[in-house]
């Protein structure tokens, strides 16, 4: 189902780890290097912390010491061709004008086999990719599989067994507002960050990579910044609610709006995607909005070709249910969407020119 854009003039969304990618700290093309140099991270102290929930909850130090070894700095490089000519300087090796670009996320251990989770944008494009544990070690690691629809990917670092530290997942569907959180990351090159905050909403829609929707969204006003993408974002008990993936900016900074794919998506894309299985996601092939009158979905602009095109949807048409169950608004239409596999065959009843049908339609596979 294609997503709806909030236009660019109201809001600005960014990825947190920007720029297409990560925090850019290097860009080597063919009129020499720049280079962007960070303070190096923070060492914890032992000074008390404050609990993240009233009742019940470790604090944010026993969060940190729990879950810190499992938590890694991924640095990217990609390149791309150019249409300028080398210029023969500093550093580009005679590369006819390649491009290349540093980038650097978050990211962190979720089996002893050395896979870890991250956002697809991350690691996007990557030609190399390099990992740095707490202790300060390194190693380079290969892009299992990714998933645009959903921004989470799966590298894999061959390290010892030792340097492997898995963080548990926690069920996002069982996360309140208000329930406090934590967050690792590496905001702006600086690893190890902790930031701190609650849930300030659920189910929000961001944008995919791709332009389709991530339904399902946890809100938090935990500091996001550029380098935060692909890091963890912790309930009181040190256990992974959602991976840290946008900020909601006018400035392009922390502005204490922040959005996490639930756990709930990481958790079972990451299991496909190491399976060695590509993710496929139910698509309908139309553009919705919620309805300006009465209840029910107004179907936009539809896909030609696609699924609800072949089955005689059109634009103008108003969604009221879907397989018998009312959807309040378009949100509600991409959830029971995103619930079904491609191939499901489901049943709209659209409300036209005065009068309501039923539409049946199957399911096809959404584009990557």
């Amino acid at each position: 189902m294609n997503s709806r854009r909030t236009p660019a003039l109201l809001v600005a969304v960014a990825l947190a780890s920007g720029a297409g990618g990560a925090a850019v700290y290097g860009l080597a093309d063919g009129g020499g290097t720049t280079t962007v140099t960070t303070a190096p991270a923070a060492t914890a102290t032992a000074r008390p912390a404050a609990a993240v929930k009233t009742t019940g909850g470790l604090s944010v130090n026993q969060i940190y010491q729990q879950t810190k070894n499992g938590v890694v700095d991924i640095k990217v490089r990609t390149s791309s061709g150019a249409s300028t000519p080398s210029f023969g300087g500093p550093g580009n090796g005679g590369n006819g004008g390649r491009q290349e670009s540093h980038a650097e996320g978050s990211g962190f251990v979720i089996d002893t086999d050395g896979h870890i989770a991250t956002n697809q944008h991350v690691v996007d494009g990557a030609t190399s990719i390099e990992v740095t544990f707490a202790d300060g070690k390194t190693a380079s690691a290969k892009v299992v599989g990714t998933d645009r629809s959903t921004d989470v990917a799966v590298i894999q670092v061959d390290a010892p067994k030792l340097e492997l530290h898995p963080i548990t997942f926690a069920d996002s569907n069982d996360v309140q507002v208000g329930d406090g959180v934590v967050a690792i990351g590496s905001p702006f090159g600086l690893k190890g960050t902790v930031t701190t905050g609650i849930v300030s909403a659920l189910d929000r829609t961001i944008d995919a990579p791709n332009n389709f929707t991530i339904s399902g969204a946890i809100q938090t006003d935990a500091a996001i910044n550029h380098g935060n993408s692909g890091g963890p974002l912790l309930d009181s008990a040190g256990h992974v609610i959602g991976i840290n993936s946008q900020i909601e900016s006018d400035s392009g900074g922390n502005d204490g709006i922040g959005f996490a794919v639930p756990s709930s998506i990481v958790q079972r894309v990451a299991q496909e995607l190491i399976s060695g299985g590509k993710v496929a996601h139910a698509y309908l092939g139309v553009q919705l909005s919620d309805a300006t009158s009465g209840a029910g979905v107004t179907v936009g602009q539809v896909a030609g070709g696609g699924p609800a095109a072949d089955a005689g949807l059109r634009s103008g048409d108003v969604v009221t249910a879907i397989d018998g169950r009312a959807v309040s608004g378009a949100d509600a239409l991409v959830n029971a969407v995103d619930g079904h596999k491609p191939g499901d065959q489901v049943t709209l009843k659209v409300r036209r020119a005065g009068s309501t049908t039923d539409i049946k339609v199957k399911l096809g596979t959404r584009p990557n």
